[in-house]
């Protein structure tokens, strides 16, 4: 298992969502409201007169365990959705993990 990060420009939010909604088996996902700042101030591109006068900026964070076999197809819709080819389309990141049950689910207590 996979836990995929990103944090995207909350306008690419419903393109990315719309993307998973077509990928057969996709495990669901999180978001958070996020702020962040790059680590090149002055260069990053603004949408609003608001965030070129301010330090933060308004992101989505995206959060998604899913299996290995999946990793590709869901990075790849979340670049291609979220690319603009501008400084603060975001970032993209994968750790491992290490165990993930549902609380749904009934666990013994053996």
């Amino acid at each position: 298992m996979k836990e995929i990060k990103a944090i995207v420009r909350p306008s690419h939010l419903h393109k990315i969502r719309d993307a998973f909604r077509q990928l057969p088996g996709f495990p669901g996902m999180n978001i958070s409201f996020v702020e962040g700042c790059s680590a090149h101030p002055g260069i990053e591109h603004r949408d609003t007169l608001k965030e070129e006068l301010t330090d933060f900026t308004k992101k989505i964070r995206i959060e998604i365990v899913a299996p290995d076999e999946m990793l590709t197809d869901i990075l790849f819709i979340i670049h291609t959705q979220a690319h603009t080819g501008h400084m603060g389309d975001g970032v993209l990141w994968v750790t491992e993990v290490q165990e993930f049950r549902r609380l749904c689910v009934q666990v013994n207590s053996d």
